[in-house]
């Protein structure tokens, strides 16, 4: 299924996008470039994709302001390339809704490796065997339909921020360390910092403000978080 994905890579650096390419191209993926920010959002909005490579130092338009264009209008999953190894950096994308990262200069198997994650993450995660919809107060979180609502209101999360709400609600009531979550939503070879963890729940929050009735997502200091239900319908 790989020729069905499409991939936008946008970096201006022409080495770096025809190797990023080539790579992509070789296991079977389609792929797109663009060179600015501008041209990103253009290809973006005319032709779409599956997903996005996206470098920070761009010209014009930044990956960061690209990124959260974006995000104004799709849960596309973005990977984000940067030069700068801070992790102030990189928390910075993550908060904007970037879904994963990777510091110039990378291991090109290592990105096509990420890429793979992300799109399974996003389009072929298969049902969970628990099959139950699981219903906090007006909110909703249906596995098979991997669909998250709050009074029947489709609530837009990109695929990191559905799988953390998943494992949390899956578990109420429990206290889950910080790196257990990386290791069931990043995966157990995720190299980054676990404050990671602290900029999705964050985003959690935000979107399901509105349906906080009976439930929290409770911050135990030191430790992790607690999906705390006071109630369930």
């Amino acid at each position: 299924m790989k020729e069905d994905f499409t991939i936008l890579v946008v970096d201006d650096d022409l080495y770096i996008n025809e190797m990023i390419h080539l790579y992509l191209k070789n296991k079977g993926f389609r792929t797109t470039a663009a060179f600015t920010g501008k041209e990103a959002l253009e290809k973006w909005q005319k032709e779409g994709a599956h997903l996005i490579i996206l470098d920070i130092m761009l010209p014009d338009l930044n990956g960061w302001e690209v990124c959260k264009e974006v995000r104004k209008t799709s849960q596309i999953p973005i990977l984000m390339l940067t030069a700068k190894g801070e992790s102030e950096d990189k928390l910075k994308g993550f908060e904007i809704g970037a879904d994963d990262y990777l510091v110039k200069p990378f291991d090109p198997n290592e990105m096509v490796a990420r890429v793979q994650s992300l799109l399974k993450r996003a389009y072929l995660i298969p049902p969970p065997d628990n099959h139950s919809l699981f219903q906090f107060g007006r909110l909703k979180i249906d596995p098979a339909g991997r669909s998250v609502t709050i009074e029947n209101i489709q609530v837009e999360l990109t695929p990191r921020e559905y799988k953390l709400l998943l494992i949390l609600c899956q578990h109420p009531n429990q206290v889950l360390a910080r790196q257990q979550l990386l290791d069931q939503v990043w995966g157990e070879d995720f190299l980054g910092e676990d404050r990671v963890v602290d900029v999705f729940v964050t985003r959690l929050r935000a979107k399901l403000a509105s349906g906080m009735d009976g439930w929290r997502i409770e911050t135990i200091r030191g430790i992790g978080y607690k999906f705390k239900v006071e109630k369930t319908l």
